[in-house]
């Protein structure tokens, strides 16, 4: 689906971010010496080793929630803004919830003391979920003149033992949260998503029978995650940045840059190949120092370009996600003057 926040409409109901943080935990464990490399064949080991991760960052006694809290409060204290002032609380769902029918969404909440938000979880399209929590952020924010800032969080931890996802990537530990408001240094100009149910379970974790020490992600097609879905995504990306592009009356030359989310320096290499583009070189940095944090990739990569001056005012930047269940997403923003938090 595409949703139009062009034009007219864009006016009428502006979104943007107007603060984000992340809570990475200090603690990092190089590549090489991860415990799950042992278990692995050559050809798995040689592959883990050539993904362009030097090592990631993790702490066990964190869990999604704890992660996604710490970066909710550092953005809410950086604007000064009390949680009990917030609109909404949207939570991009965690791909292992610590237990089954409770609410992680609803356990956030009372912790942070947001007891006025409207609070529910998205999700189900993991890495590029966090363009549904966009596009709810800004729907309440269009739905409702009085509504306060919406904040989006996530908590990215892996959903088994190991961090080593073959042969995609290898996951950190990383909280994320985004202050979605009416005015903001972000400006979220449009935003498109597609999806296919066709590929819904080609990577999975059977848990129901096992113990969680042995619960392991599994591909269940290999030749269609490497040529068949690699094919799809080819031409679903050409053609959402078309159309992107297109509706938005820019042509390439007036995008500044843009940034995907990091799973591999080979992935790296078949978006800007597929794509024609040049990737802003803090999606390579932060792939090496920090691994793949699912939904949370290409802000980071965003804000790390703001603050090396990669991007400034004014600046155009398209943020490109793919999840193999599989979804595509491209958003475009438009970063304006650092306005005061308070």
């Amino acid at each position: 689906m595409a949703l139009d926040v062009t034009g007219d409409a864009a006016r009428a109901y502006p979104a943007a971010v107007r603060g984000a943080a992340w809570h990475v935990p200090e603690a990092a464990t190089p590549v090489p010496e991860l415990p799950e490399l042992a278990s692995l064949n050559e050809d798995e080991r040689r592959a883990c080793l050539a993904l362009g991760v030097d090592r990631v960052h993790a702490d066990d006694a964190l869990d999604a929630t704890a992660l996604a809290e710490g970066a909710a409060r550092q953005v809410l204290g950086q604007a000064g803004l009390p949680a009990g002032d917030l609109g909404g609380l949207i939570v991009v769902e965690s791909r292992a919830p610590e237990t089954l029918l409770s609410s992680e969404a609803t356990r956030l909440q009372r912790r942070l003391g947001a007891d006025a938000a409207i609070t529910f979880t998205v999700g189900g399209l993991g890495c590029v979920s966090v363009t549904p929590a966009l596009l709810a952020a800004r729907g309440l924010l269009c739905a409702d003149a009085g509504l306060g800032d919406v904040l989006v969080v996530h908590g990215s931890k892996p959903a088994g033992a190991g961090r080593y996802r073959h042969p995609v990537t290898v996951n950190g530990d990383g909280g994320q949260a985004l202050l979605v408001s009416r005015r903001g240094p972000v400006r979220l100009l449009d935003i498109v998503q597609e999806t296919n149910g066709d590929h819904w379970d080609l990577f999975h974790v059977a848990y129901r029978d096992r113990p969680a020490d042995q619960w392991r992600e599994e591909c269940r097609d290999l030749p269609t995650y490497s040529f068949r879905l690699a094919m799809e995504t080819r031409g679903r990306l050409s053609a959402l940045l078309s159309s992107l592009l297109e509706r938005n009356g820019l042509q390439p030359g007036d995008v500044r840059g843009y940034v995907s989310q990091n799973l591999s320096a080979a992935g790296f290499r078949f978006t800007e190949e597929s794509l024609g583009i040049e990737l802003l070189p803090v999606c390579r940095d932060n792939l090496r120092r920090f691994g793949h944090l699912g939904p949370n990739d290409v802000f980071l990569n965003l804000y790390t370009a703001k603050e090396r001056g990669q991007l400034v005012e004014g600046d155009r930047a398209v943020l490109i996600n793919v999840s193999p269940v599989a979804a595509w997403s491209v958003l475009l923003v438009e970063l304006g003057p650092q306005e005061k938090m308070s």
